[in-house]
C-alpha cells in the first residue's frame, strides 16, 4: 500500500522569512505507520520547493498512491482542497484524506465546499491515521469507516461525524521517522543552520479567547524530558540540525520536566552543538527568574512571549491573563540573561486607531525586545472570542486568515490604513534597531544573530513577500486607503457548518440555564433547611456560657 503526504503551497509573507520550516506533522504521522507495518510512504513537500500544480499532477501520476494524505491550516485550507481535487482527476482510485487544525472543528464547510475529499481526520493524527491505513490496507474500507473514532465523512448528501478518538496518551510511544524531511532545504536565515520543530508536550491549560491549540490539544500532557533529548541529539547527529524551536505552547509550563530537559542537554553536551527558542508566558519568566542564566546555559537563545497587546484592555478581553508591568519585567529578565526576546502584538481589533497603534510601537520601545512583531487579530472560527464577534466579521476567504491580512475593519480605520500603521511601526522598530542596537550591542554570538534576524527581514522586504505585499498592490501608485487585498467575497459560512454552530450554541445556553436553576434550587433549599433546624429535646441555641449574648470585647 503506497501513502503520498503533500503538504500544500501556500505562502503568506509571515512567519516563513526566518526560513524555511520543516513540516513536521509528516514525521509524526510517518513513524506512526512505519511503527505499524507501512514502509512505502512518500513526501511532498509543494510549500518549500513552490511545486505548482502541474508538477504535482507529474509526481502524483508517477507514484500511483492508494492514498493522498493532506494537511492545512486555516489559510492553506483552499489548496489542501485543490491539491485533493487534483488527486481526483490523476489517480481517482486512491483515497483523499484532510487533517488539520482547520479540517478538524470545520469538516462541515469543508465537506460542503469540497465534497471529493474522502475522509478527514478530526484531532491528534497518529492513532487514526493507523486505524484508517490498516482499513483500507486490510480492505475494510468504506465499510468500516463508521467504526473508526475521529473521521468525518460525507455518506450520500449527509455527513457524518464519528465520536471523537482519545487524545494520544502515550507521547513518548510516538517515534517520528525525520528521515522523510529533506534537511537541506529547511534552513533558519539568521543564523543559516538546518532547523527543526520538535515537540516536548502537547496541549495547554490556559484558554485565551483567540486561541484554538488548547481546544485541539483538549488535555495537556508532557514527554519524558529524556525521550525528548533523544530526539533532540538524533535531530543534531543524523541530520546536522543547528537550531530548534520547540513547538509548545508553552514548554515552561511544567517548570520540573523543562529544568530535567535543560540539563539532559547540558550533560550530554547538546547545549554546545545546538541552539533553540520557544514561545511561552511571560508570568513563567518571572517565576523561573532565578533559573533563566540556567536556561541560557542549556542552549536557549530565543523567547518569544506573547506580550499580545500594550491596553490591558485587549489582554482582558482575550483571557490573557497577565498585566503589562509584566510584560515590561519578563523582558528585562530575559535581556539580563542574555536570551534574545521577541515580543508579539496582536493588533486589528474592532477598537484599533492611529493612536492604539502609535502606543503599542511606543511600549515596544519602551520595553525595548530585540524583535517586535504586530500580527493582525484573525478570528479563527472556532475560538471562543469569534463566536462572540461573529456578527461583526465580513471576510470568509480564509485564505487571507493568516495573520498578516487585515480580516478585520476597525471602527475608526480602514483596512489600508490598519496596514500601513503596522509597517510605519516594523519600519520605525527595525530602522532604530539595525543603526543604534544591531551592530553595537554585544560581540560574537550576539551581534551575529541580531544581524542575522535583520537580514531575514531585509530579504523579505527586497522579495516583495513581507507581509504578502506583493500580493496586496502595495507597490503600485495607489492611496493606501484603496488597498485591494483581494478577498473572495463569494465564500461565505456553509449552512452546514452555520447549523452546527447553532446547535452547539443551543446546547452551550441550556448546559448554562440548567446549572443556574440548579445553584438556584441548592441556595432555596439551603435556606430551607437553615429555617428547619431545631436543637433537639427543644433547647435554644445560647452564645458561649449559656447565655442570650455574645460575651463583649473588654475595652482597652
Amino acid at each position: 500500500m503506497r501513502i503520498v503526504f503533500v503538504h500544500p503551497n501556500y505562502h503568506s509573507g509571515g512567519a516563513e522569512i526566518a526560513g524555511n520550516w520543516p513540516p513536521a506533522w509528516v514525521a509524526y504521522l510517518t513513524g506512526s505507520l512505519r511503527a505499524a507495518g507501512f514502509d512505502d510512504i512518500h513526501f511532498l513537500d509543494a510549500m518549500t520547493y513552490h511545486l505548482d500544480h502541474a508538477t504535482l499532477r507529474a509526481r502524483l501520476a508517477e507514484l500511483k498512491p492508494d492514498l493522498v494524505g493532506v494537511t492545512a491550516i486555516t489559510p492553506a485550507i483552499y489548496e489542501a482542497e485543490a491539491v485533493l481535487k487534483l488527486a481526483q482527476e490523476v489517480v481517482p482510485d486512491a483515497i483523499r484524506l484532510l487533517g488539520g487544525i482547520h479540517a478538524t472543528f470545520m469538516f462541515r464547510q469543508v465537506l460542503s465546499e469540497a465534497p471529493w475529499i474522502d475522509v478527514i481526520i478530526r484531532g491528534e493524527g497518529e492513532e487514526i491515521m493507523v486505524a484508517l491505513a490498516e482499513a483500507i490496507r486490510d480492505g475494510r474500507w468504506p465499510e468500516d469507516r463508521r467504526k473508526i473514532k475521529g473521521l468525518a465523512f460525507r455518506d450520500g448528501e449527509e455527513i457524518i461525524a464519528t465520536p471523537a478518538a482519545s487524545t494520544v496518551k502515550n507521547l513518548d510511544g510516538i517515534k517520528p521517522d525525520w528521515s522523510i524531511l529533506d534537511w537541506d532545504s529547511y534552513i533558519y536565515i539568521p543564523l543559516g543552520v538546518k532547523v527543526a520543530i520538535p515537540n516536548m508536550a502537547r496541549g495547554c491549560p490556559f484558554t485565551c479567547s483567540f486561541c484554538s491549540q488548547w481546544k485541539f490539544w483538549r488535555d495537556y500532557r508532557v514527554r519524558d524530558p529524556k525521550k525528548v533529548a533523544d530526539e533532540i541529539e538524533d535531530l543534531v547527529t543524523s541530520h546536522g540540525v543547528g537550531f530548534f524551536i520547540l513547538a509548545d505552547e508553552e514548554p515552561t509550563i511544567n517548570k520540573k520536566k523543562f529544568v530535567e530537559f535543560c540539563q539532559e542537554l547540558i550533560d550530554r553536551g547538546l547545549n554546545k552543538r545546538v541552539k533553540w527558542g520557544i514561545n511561552t508566558r511571560v508570568t513563567d519568566i518571572w517565576r523561573d527568574r532565578d533559573l533563566l542564566s540556567f536556561y541560557r546555559e542549556a542552549g536557549l537563545v530565543h523567547v518569544s512571549l506573547g506580550t499580545e497587546a500594550a491596553a490591558q484592555l485587549k489582554l482582558d478581553l482575550f483571557n490573557k491573563e497577565t498585566t503589562v508591568a509584566q510584560n515590561k519585567e519578563a523582558i528585562r529578565l530575559l535581556r539580563d540573561a542574555d536570551i534574545f526576546t521577541e515580543a508579539q502584538f496582536i493588533v486589528g481589533l474592532d477598537n484599533e486607531t492611529p493612536e492604539t497603534l502609535e502606543e503599542t510601537y511606543r511600549m515596544a520601545w519602551d520595553w525595548q525586545p530585540d524583535l517586535a512583531n504586530w500580527a493582525m487579530y484573525t478570528p479563527w472560527p472556532f475560538t471562543p472570542l469569534f463566536q462572540e464577534i461573529r456578527d461583526q466579521v465580513e471576510v470568509f476567504d480564509y485564505s487571507k486568515y493568516n495573520f498578516v491580512t487585515p480580516i478585520m475593519k476597525p471602527a475608526a480605520m480602514t483596512r489600508g490604513a490598519l496596514l500601513e500603521g503596522v509597517l510605519k511601526n516594523y519600519r520605525r522598530f527595525y530602522m532604530k534597531k539595525a543603526l543604534f542596537h544591531y551592530p553595537w550591542r554585544g560581540t560574537g554570538f550576539r551581534r551575529r544573530y541580531l544581524l542575522g534576524c535583520l537580514k531575514a527581514f531585509l530579504k523579505a522586504g527586497v522579495q516583495r513577500s513581507f507581509y504578502d505585499l506583493g500580493k496586496h498592490g502595495y507597490f503600485k501608485p495607489v492611496k493606501r486607503d484603496k488597498l485591494d487585498f483581494g478577498f473572495d467575497t463569494t465564500r461565505t459560512i456553509a449552512e452546514a457548518q452555520m447549523a452546527d454552530w447553532e446547535a452547539s450554541a443551543e446546547k452551550s445556553r441550556k448546559h448554562r440555564e440548567r446549572q443556574e436553576a440548579v445553584r438556584a434550587q441548592m441556595k432555596d433549599r439551603a435556606v430551607e433547611r437553615s429555617g428547619e433546624f431545631r436543637l433537639p429535646d427543644g433547647a435554644e441555641v445560647r452564645a458561649c456560657g449559656g447565655g442570650q449574648r455574645q460575651m463583649q470585647e473588654p475595652a482597652e
